[in-house]
C-alpha cells in the first residue's frame, strides 16, 4: 500500500529506467526536486537545464530557493499501459526532498485527481467519462521502511557498527516507531 500523509500520495515511477519516488502534492503549487536528490541519482542532470527566475518559495520545511528547471520524462507503471508524463520541475536548491514532487500545476494539465479515502484514490485524464483509476497502491512496496530511512538520513549510525548492526538497528527503530518522540511530539 501506498504511504499516505497530508495532502499527498506517494508512489514508485520509472524515470530513466530506474525506479524512483514520485510525491504528488495537492498542497503544492508548483512541481519541485532537489539539487541533492538530482546529484545523488542522475549525475548528468545539468545537461536538461531550463533558464528559470530565481524565486523563494516556501514549504513545509521552511524557505527554498529555485535555481533552474528540469523537463524530465516520468513513467507510471499500470496494469493496463504505462502512463508517460513530462513535467517541468523547479530545481530547489535547500530542499530536502528525497524524490520528484508533482504539484498541482501539473496535476491540472494531465487531469490528475486525489479522492481522499482509506487508500487515497487517485484518477487520471481529462475526459471525465474516460478517467481512470492509478491503483497506485498496488504498485508501491516498502514504503513506511523508505520514509522512516529518510527521516534517518541526516542522522549518523556510530562507525563501530557493521552493516547487519545498521540494519537491525533499523528494523528494530522501525518496529518501535510510535514510542519514539519526533520534533513535533516530543
Amino acid at each position: 500500500m501506498s504511504y499516505i500523509y497530508g495532502t499527498a500520495k506517494k508512489m514508485t515511477v520509472c524515470i530513466e529506467n530506474s525506479q524512483h519516488p514520485l510525491i504528488i502534492d495537492s498542497g503544492a503549487h508548483c512541481s519541485i526536486v532537489a539539487r541533492n536528490f538530482l546529484d545523488q541519482h542522475f549525475p548528468n542532470w545539468e545537461k536538461q537545464l531550463l533558464p528559470t527566475k530565481a524565486k523563494k518559495l516556501k514549504g513545509s520545511s521552511g524557505k527554498m530557493t529555485s535555481i533552474w528547471k528540469i523537463v524530465q520524462e516520468i513513467i507510471i507503471p499500470h496494469r493496463k499501459a504505462n502512463i508517460r508524463l513530462n513535467p517541468e520541475f523547479v530545481v530547489l536548491k535547500d530542499a530536502h526532498i528525497q524524490g520528484f514532487l508533482l504539484g498541482t500545476d501539473y496535476q491540472r494539465m494531465y487531469g490528475i485527481d486525489i479522492y481522499n479515502s482509506k487508500n487515497r484514490h487517485i484518477s487520471i485524464g481529462k475526459n471525465k467519462e474516460k478517467k481512470f483509476s492509478l491503483d497506485i497502491y498496488q504498485i508501491s512496496t516498502n514504503e513506511p521502511l523508505e520514509e522512516l530511512l529518510n527521516e534517518l538520513r541526516e542522522g549518523q549510525f556510530s562507525t563501530t557498527l557493521t552493516s547487519k548492526q545498521k540494519l537491525n538497528l533499523i528494523k528494530m527503530l522501525k518496529k518501535n516507531r510510535p514510542e519514539f518522540a519526533i520534533g513535533e511530539e516530543p
